[in-house]
């Protein structure tokens, strides 16, 4: 969706999707923070898989070490889905009075990660100010906010795709302002879409509103920003998200998707989603890159599996190739342009997402193959190592956090079939980070609708201002259920009737 990680050209503009540099090395990405950020990343995949002692054990060593407050400049976009969206993850999961995954709980805990995630949060909001579009600043620092020689340009996923995790926040403290800061970003970049393709660039300056980078992709740049205009919804329930996804989804369709108009019949080659200029929907290029491959998980969730498949087994064919994914592969040439693999988890999340929807063994064996290829090819004395290059499987001293929070995640979770995740009852939901997120009710629950409108919150200054009191703290227990309006215009019968069976069940029930 993505969620979140290095850095391709396309990112070049600061917190890119599923993370970003802003470098010449398109292999380094400054997201580390000195915050323990692969233990903090972590804290929920210790839960799914169940291991409550060494989750207890690593909840208190974050309560008890770590801290915000420091003198690091950092992403805005990658310390939201990484820390950001973990620290509420985990109190959920220690205060879900439900316990589906066994006793998480806290002895004598008092929300300290809801704190965290609140202090955190405060020190992310000067990227929002001074800002004449409201599309924030790519970087922050945590004590002195948005550095003197700050870049004015950002990428469209890095700067839309944080209200998901604002959002959880605002609703659980009761206080709009994350909520606001983070819609009001996603409508000033939706508001500056081409009129005549209804397209997005990947890179935008955030106090002209130009577009800098006028390609439309799926891949780098734009991704988690389609996935979280979904996922808001489905959380949220507010309407105005799901109709501008549907309204990007027809789109992505129209301009993005190349080949023959079925999956499995008729002439043609099969579909391919490539990049295009945002204005006039040109090929602008014969790459994409391994992040595109979080989109059939997303089209799992809107029903159209039948693409969703097609689209799998494309990245799924290049993984068989090589033994990982390449991070720029060049569809023309049939040969990668950017060799390293730095332990993505789309392809994974993607396979998780459709042997849920089918069943189909054959994306057992997809992960077994996944997994035989990690363990051969990255693994090392202490973890596993990014690969420099794909096809001589050289190796960098290095292990990006989201290795432990989705990879490894969605790999447990598409062998472990008792899992509470698919037999709890409740009704999950995963960030571009793949953190879980229980779907209920009180996520719905909005009391400060009048405050999203565009012409209130800042004032000539871009500080914020006509904010509701905060609410007293509460802890929100998980409950069930979450909504989708599917797309049924394209899948199989067969296909649609497995998956339906599933997905009806959340429908309208909050």
């Amino acid at each position: 969706p993505e969620r979140p990680r290095l850095a391709t050209p396309a990112r070049w503009g600061g917190a890119g999707s599923r993370g970003g540099a802003c470098c010449s090395n398109l292999n380094i990405n400054d997201v580390l923070g000195n915050y323990s950020l692969t233990l903090v990343d972590a804290l929920d995949t210790l839960a799914i898989m169940g291991n409550s002692s060494e989750f207890q054990k690593a909840v208190k060593l974050v309560i008890n070490t770590v801290s915000f407050d420091k003198d690091s400049t950092i992403q805005v976009f990658e310390a939201t889905i990484r820390v950001l969206g973990s620290l509420l993850s985990a109190h959920r999961i220690i205060t879900d009075s439900k316990q589906p995954f066994g006793d998480m709980a806290i002895k004598d805990y008092d929300n300290e990660l809801l704190h965290m995630a609140h202090d955190l949060a405060v020190r992310l909001l000067p990227a929002f100010e001074n800002t004449k579009t409201g599309i924030p600043y790519p970087r922050v620092n945590l004590k002195t906010g948005v550095p003197p020689d700050s870049n004015n340009e950002t990428c469209t996923a890095g700067a839309g795709s944080l209200l998901v995790e604002f959002g959880i926040l605002s609703r659980l403290l009761g206080d709009s302002t994350f909520e606001w800061v983070a819609r009001r970003a996603v409508k000033a970049l939706w508001n500056l879409r081409s009129n005549d393709t209804g397209l997005l660039g990947n890179v935008v300056n955030i106090q002209t509103g130009d577009w800098v980078g006028k390609q439309s992709g799926l891949g780098a740049g734009l991704d988690s920003f389609y996935e979280y205009l979904l996922k808001s919804y489905i959380l949220f329930g507010e309407k105005e998200d799901l109709e501008m996804f549907n309204a990007a989804y027809q789109s992505i369709q129209n301009y993005l998707r190349r080949g023959r108009e079925a999956c499995n019949e008729g002439e043609g080659d099969p579909p391919l989603y490539v990049n295009v200029n945002m204005f006039s929907g040109q090929l602008m290029n014969t790459w994409i890159d391994s992040l595109q491959a979080f989109f059939p998980g997303l089209q799992v969730l809107i029903g159209d599996v039948e693409d969703a498949i097609c689209l799998h087994a494309f990245y799924y064919a290049i993984w068989k190739r090589y033994g990982a994914l390449p991070e720029r592969y060049n569809w023309q040439l049939q040969a990668p342009d950017v060799l390293f693999y730095p332990l993505r988890p789309e392809l994974v999340e993607s396979t998780y997402l459709l042997y849920q929807a089918t069943k189909n063994p054959f994306y057992l064996h997809v992960g077994m193959d996944i997994l035989q290829s990690l363990e051969k090819y990255t693994k090392v004395k202490c973890g596993y190592a990014t690969l420099h290059h794909v096809i001589d499987k050289s190796k960098e001293d290095r292990m990006e956090s989201f290795f432990l929070s989705e990879t490894c995640k969605y790999l447990y979770l598409l062998f472990d079939e008792e899992n509470p995740v698919h037999k709890s009852g409740s009704k999950y939901m995963f960030t571009t980070e793949g953190h879980i997120v229980s779907v209920d009710k009180h996520l719905r629950e909005s009391p400060w609708k009048e405050f999203f409108s565009e012409d209130r919150g800042q004032d000539q200054e871009g500080k914020f201002v006509h904010r509701p009191k905060p609410q007293e703290l509460k802890v929100l227990n998980s409950s069930s259920n979450c909504n989708r309006v599917p797309d049924e215009r394209r899948y199989s019968l067969p296909l649609k009737s497995i998956y339906m069976r599933q997905i009806d069940q959340m429908v309208g029930l909050i």
